[in-house]
C-alpha cells in the first residue's frame, strides 16, 4: 500500500508507459540510450523522494489528508542559508512558463496529484482564459539532492511588458532565473527583455529548451539562436517537455548546483523586498517579500521605509503554494506577511521593511512609483449604475495600486470616471474585470496618452484628457512620450513591418539579422500611435509570427494640435482628439464622414465639421427632410411656387437657429470605435 501510495504521487511520463514510448524516443533520437537510462533511474529516485517525508516510521498507510499535513510540515523544515535556492522562470507569453511551473510543483510533492490543475499558480479565470500570468504567485519546494535536502523557493512573474516594473522587483528577490524558450518559436521580443532585466540583477541563468515534443521542434536551432542574439553559454542547455515530464530532474538538479545560494546576513538589521501584494477582505493587505538581511518574527513591529508607515506583524509564513504559517523568517527566505494593513498603497511592491525597534541604515535600491501611460474614460451604459462603478473602481484599487481614476463628466455620455493604466493589456484586464466580476456595462473611450504642454508664462502642466488642454495663444510647445520598440520577426515581413512602423510616424534606429531568417528591427516612435491597434497591425501583418517589446525612452517636442468636432455649429467635446497636424485632416475626414452616417436626419440642414481652432478641415453636411410644398400647385404662376419655397426656407433657417441635434449614444460609441481605428 504504502508503495501504490507513493507510485500514485509522482507525475506520469511516457518513460514509464508502454504506448508512447516508441514515438517519444523517436522524436527524441538525440538523447542516447545511456542518458534514457539516467532519467529512468533518477525518476525513480525522485519518486521515493516525494513521499519520503510523508510516510510513517512504522510503515503504515496514512490517509490522504495526513499525507498532505505531513508533506507540508517537511517543506516548513529549516535548512540552512547555503542550502536556500531563490530562482524565478523567464519566458515569452504561450512559451510554457506556467506548465513548467505546475510540473516543478508536482514532481517534488508539493502539490498532490489529486489537487493538481492546468496553470496551478494562476488563480484568475482571466489568466487561465487567456493563457498569461496577471497576478505573480510564489511557491516553496522542498527537494533532496545526493541526500541533502534543500528549501527550492519558485518567484513567478507576469510576462507582459505592462508589468515589466513587478517583473524587475521580482528578479531582484531571486539569485537565479530559468530561461524558457520554445524549441519550435525560438527567441522572442519578450524574452530578451526579461533576459536583460534578469542580467542586470546579476541572476545566474539557466536556458532551458521546452515542447521538445512538438514535431516542429528544432532545439539544436534555438540553442544556436540563444547564444548569438542573448550571448548566453548553452553548453549545458537543458532540453525539456514540461508537459511529458522530459527534463524536470535535471531543472531541478541544475537549480540546486548552479544557482548560488543568498548571503548569510541573518544578524544584520532586518531588510525585506515586497515583490507583490494583494487585499484580503477579512486581513487587509498580504505582503509577499523576501528577506535580504536579517529575521523578521511573529508579533515584531515592523517599518515601511517609502511609505513611512508602521504595523505589527500579525501572521507570517510561507507560501507553498497555499498559506503555512511559521514562527520566523531569516535571510534568503521567501514568504507572506499580515498586519492589518488597509491600502496596498501602504505597501507598494519594491519597498522595504525593516524592523521599527532596529532600522536599516538604507532601503533596497529599485524602488519607484507607478506611473500610468495609457488613460481612456469609463462610463456606464446605465447612468443609474454610476454609484456602483465608483465602488468597483475602489475596490479594484484596493488590490492594484498602479489603477489611477478621477470623476468625469460627459455632455454624450453622462458621468463616468478618467482612469490611468500602466498600459494596453493593464486597460484591459481592468474593464474585463469590472464588467465580469461587478455586472457593469461600460462604453470605453479610445486610449489616450499623457501629454506635457509648456505654457508661455514658463508653466508645465501634464494633459490626458483634450478639454484640459490650453488655448492655442497660452500653448508654447506640446510634447508626447516616445518608446523605443524592438520587433522580431521572420524576414518576409520585414517590409510589411517597416512600412506599419513608417506609417506611425516611427523614427528607424537599427535593423540586424539575429539568426538566418529572423531580423530585429529597432523604431522610435510615439506612444500615442502605439496605443491603437499598432498590436493587432502587427499581427495581422506578419500573419502572427512577429513579437515586439517596448519600453518608454522620455518626452520630445512634436506638432500636436487639438481636433474639435462641431455638429450644426456646436463643439462637441467628447468628440474632440489630440493628433499630429500630419495626420488632422485624414482622422477629420474618417470622423465626419462616420457621423453623417450615423446622425439621423434633422428638419433643417445639419452641417457636421472637424475643425482645428476657427479653420475647418473637413466637413459633411445631412440634408434636411423636407416636405414638398409644391404638391398642391398643379399649375399657375412660377411666383407662386418661388413664394412657397421662401416660407419654407424662412421656416428651416428660424428651426436651424433654435434646433438642437441630440447625438444618439450608439453614434458615439460607433464613433469611439472608429477613434482607435483611424488614430
Amino acid at each position: 500500500m504504502a508503495m501504490a501510495s507513493a507510485m500514485d504521487l509522482s507525475p506520469p511520463t511516457f518513460f514509464l508507459s508502454g504506448t508512447s514510448s516508441s514515438s517519444s524516443l523517436r522524436r527524441l533520437s538525440s538523447i542516447s540510450v545511456s542518458s534514457f537510462r539516467r532519467h529512468s533511474t533518477r525518476r525513480l529516485q525522485l519518486l521515493c523522494q516525494a513521499t519520503a517525508g510523508t510516510q510513517p516510521q512504522s510503515g503504515l498507510s496514512e490517509s490522504g489528508s495526513k499525507l498532505a499535513a505531513r508533506s507540508g510540515q517537511d517543506r516548513l523544515l529549516k535548512v540552512p542559508i547555503s542550502k536556500i535556492r531563490n530562482f524565478s522562470i523567464i519566458a515569452h507569453i504561450d512559451h510554457g512558463k506556467s506548465t513548467l511551473a505546475d510540473k516543478l510543483l508536482q514532481v517534488t510533492g508539493t502539490v498532490q496529484n489529486r489537487d493538481m490543475k492546468e496553470q496551478f499558480l494562476d488563480n484568475m479565470d482571466l489568466e487561465r482564459e487567456r493563457g498569461i500570468t496577471i497576478k505573480l504567485q510564489a511557491a516553496r519546494m522542498r527537494y533532496v539532492y545526493e541526500d541533502t535536502p534543500y528549501c527550492l523557493n519558485l518567484i513567478d512573474t507576469p510576462g507582459h511588458v505592462d508589468f515589466s516594473y513587478e517583473v524587475s522587483r521580482s528578479l531582484a528577490a531571486c539569485e537565479g532565473a530559468l530561461l524558457v524558450v520554445d524549441a519550435s518559436q525560438g527567441v522572442e521580443a519578450q524574452t530578451l527583455a526579461n533576459v536583460y532585466l534578469a542580467l542586470e540583477n546579476n541572476l545566474e541563468i539557466i536556458p532551458v529548451v521546452n515542447k521538445i515534443d512538438l514535431p516542429g521542434a528544432e532545439p539544436e536551432q534555438v540553442i544556436r539562436e540563444i547564444e548569438e542574439v542573448i550571448g548566453l553559454d548553452c553548453s549545458n542547455a537543458i532540453l525539456c517537455s514540461a508537459k511529458e515530464g522530459i527534463g524536470i530532474t535535471e531543472i531541478l538538479d541544475a537549480i540546486v548546483q548552479r544557482i548560488p545560494p543568498p548571503r548569510d546576513t541573518a544578524e544584520n538589521p532586518l531588510r525585506a523586498l515586497i515583490f507583490d501584494s494583494y487585499y484580503d477582505p477579512y486581513r487587509g493587505v498580504i505582503v509577499y517579500f523576501r528577506v535580504i538581511d536579517g529575521k523578521v518574527k511573529k508579533g515584531d513591529r515592523i517599518f515601511f521605509m517609502a511609505s513611512g508607515k508602521d504595523y505589527f506583524a500579525d501572521e507570517i509564513g510561507v507560501l507553498s503554494p497555499n498559506q503555512i504559517q511559521v514562527d520566523e523568517l531569516y535571510a534568503g527566505e521567501v514568504g507572506y506577511i499580515s498586519a492589518s494593513i488597509r491600502s496596498v498603497a501602504d505597501a507598494r511592491v519594491g519597498d522595504t521593511i525593516t524592523n521599527y525597534g532596529r532600522k536599516a541604515e538604507s532601503s533596497l535600491p529599485g524602488y519607484e512609483e507607478a506611473t500610468p501611460m495609457v488613460f481612456c474614460g469609463l462610463f456606464p451604459v446605465d447612468a443609474d449604475q454610476f454609484p456602483d462603478l465608483r465602488d468597483a473602481l475602489e475596490k479594484l484599487q484596493l488590490n492594484d495600486a498602479a489603477l489611477k481614476f478621477e470623476p468625469e463628466t460627459s455632455s454624450a455620455m453622462g458621468f463616468g470616471f478618467r482612469c490611468g493604466f500602466l498600459g494596453l493589456l493593464h486597460m484591459e484586464i481592468v474593464q474585463e474585470r469590472l464588467e465580469r466580476e461587478y455586472n457593469l456595462n461600460l462604453i470605453t473611450t479610445a486610449p489616450s496618452v499623457v501629454y506635457r504642454v509648456n505654457t508661455v508664462n514658463g508653466d508645465t502642466t501634464m494633459c490626458s484628457n483634450p478639454s484640459l488642454l490650453p488655448q492655442p495663444g497660452q500653448r508654447k510647445s506640446v510634447e508626447e512620450p516616445y518608446v523605443k520598440i524592438e520587433l522580431l520577426t521572420p524576414k518576409e515581413f520585414i517590409g510589411a513591418l517597416m512600412e506599419l512602423a513608417q506609417d506611425r510616424r516611427g523614427e528607424f534606429k537599427e535593423m540586424k539579422y539575429i539568426a538566418e531568417n529572423r531580423a530585429s528591427i529597432l523604431y522610435e516612435l510615439p506612444l500615442a500611435e502605439m496605443v491603437g491597434d499598432f498590436f493587432d497591425q502587427l499581427k495581422s501583418r506578419t500573419k502572427g509570427y512577429a513579437s515586439m517589446e517596448y519600453s518608454v525612452i522620455g518626452y520630445r517636442e512634436s506638432d500636436l494640435i487639438k481636433l474639435d468636432i462641431l455638429i450644426n455649429a456646436e463643439l462637441v467635446e467628447p468628440l474632440s482628439t489630440i493628433v499630429h497636424r500630419d495626420k488632422a485632416y485624414s482622422v477629420g475626414r474618417a470622423l465626419t464622414q462616420k457621423l453623417k452616417e450615423l446622425i439621423p436626419r434633422q428638419m433643417f440642414k445639419v452641417p457636421i465639421q472637424a475643425c482645428i481652432g476657427t479653420k475647418v478641415i473637413a466637413s459633411e453636411a445631412l440634408s434636411a427632410i423636407r416636405k414638398d410644398v409644391l404638391a398642391k400647385c398643379y399649375g399657375g404662376d412660377i411666383s407662386r411656387k418661388k413664394k412657397l419655397l421662401k416660407k419654407q426656407a424662412a421656416g428651416k433657417k428660424r428651426m436651424k437657429a433654435i434646433g438642437r441635434v441630440d447625438v444618439p449614444q450608439e453614434a458615439f460609441m460607433a464613433v469611439l470605435k472608429l477613434e482607435r481605428e483611424v488614430l
